[in-house]
């Protein structure tokens, strides 16, 4: 039987009395196994809801396992020797399913709060595949144009997802939540466009359409150092904007286990105990 049911009080099981075993308390036995049965099977059924409840599949988390199997895909797309460049038609797929994958990061959280199917799989799938399609574009894009993003570039941006990662941990076993800041969406917003004009660059340096003309290489260029400054000064915003709260948590924390610990009669460290 699980731990969580053990602890539960509803599944704990009566212990019989010693005067139930007596011949003239049958009747009393039989309807105290007939307790136990039921008392199983209640937990059972509370087992089994908790787990459907934890791994509930809603519309809102269909969404982001889509937004994990387009990774794949367009990683494939990209890096793929069966489309060609020579049309564009491997660059603009790419892009396309990238844009798509992108939409669905604003869009499975707004679903799952007008719908009010917030479960804990979609707390865990979010974040997680937010982090595998910048990470892969990033990745892939340095393969498929170096000459426009340098490897250092993507380690830094990718650096700066795992510390904001760190301190969201941190911040949750201090008993407090990170928000994400304006700046963090203003960043996710020039990914976007850095990674899109970044496929689009591979063949295309200017979209004449005669009326209009696109620098799709120069919206590239300022795009991909714009997502460096964004990256690297949200990081600097996140640490210096929490960190000094997370430490003083902390600090209370120690100080509360020292107290605790001189009332239970343990010597403080470097002095002696009082009689």
């Amino acid at each position: 039987m699980p731990d969580f049911i053990a602890r539960d009080p509803a599944c704990r099981v009566r212990e019989i009395p010693e005067s139930s075993l007596h011949p003239l308390s049958v009747p009393l036995l039989s309807l105290a196994r007939w307790e136990i049965i039921l008392t199983i099977r209640f937990c059972l059924y509370r087992f089994e809801t908790g787990v459907g409840l934890l791994f509930a599949v809603t519309l809102p988390n269909y969404i982001t396992f889509s937004r994990i199997v387009a990774v794949p895909l367009f990683m494939w797309l990209v890096l793929t020797p069966h489309l060609s460049s020579k049309t564009g038609e491997k660059e603009i797929f790419a892009a396309l399913v990238f844009i798509a994958a992108s939409i669905t990061d604003g869009l499975d959280g707004y679903l799952a709060r007008r719908r009010g199917q917030i479960t804990t799989l979609g707390m865990l799938l979010d974040p997680l595949a937010d982090k595998l399609l910048i990470t892969a574009a990033l990745i892939t894009l340095v393969q498929f144009n170096p000459t426009l993003l340098p490897a250092w570039i993507a380690v830094l941006v990718i650096g700066r997802e795992f510390l904001v990662s760190g301190l969201r941990s941190i911040a949750t076993s201090e008993g407090f939540t990170i928000e994400a800041s304006d700046l963090g969406k203003y960043k996710m917003f020039v990914q976007i466009v850095a990674v899109v004009a970044g496929i689009l660059d591979h063949r295309w340096r200017v979209w004449d359409f005669h009326f209009i003309i696109i620098p799709v290489h120069w919206i590239a260029v300022l795009a991909v150092w714009a997502m460096l400054i964004m990256s690297v000064w949200s990081a600097v915003d996140y640490f210096i904007g929490f960190w000094s709260k997370i430490d003083k948590q902390s600090a209370k924390r120690r100080r509360r286990a020292f107290v605790l610990s001189r009332r239970k009669g343990v010597p403080a460290a470097g002095r002696q105990p009082t009689s």
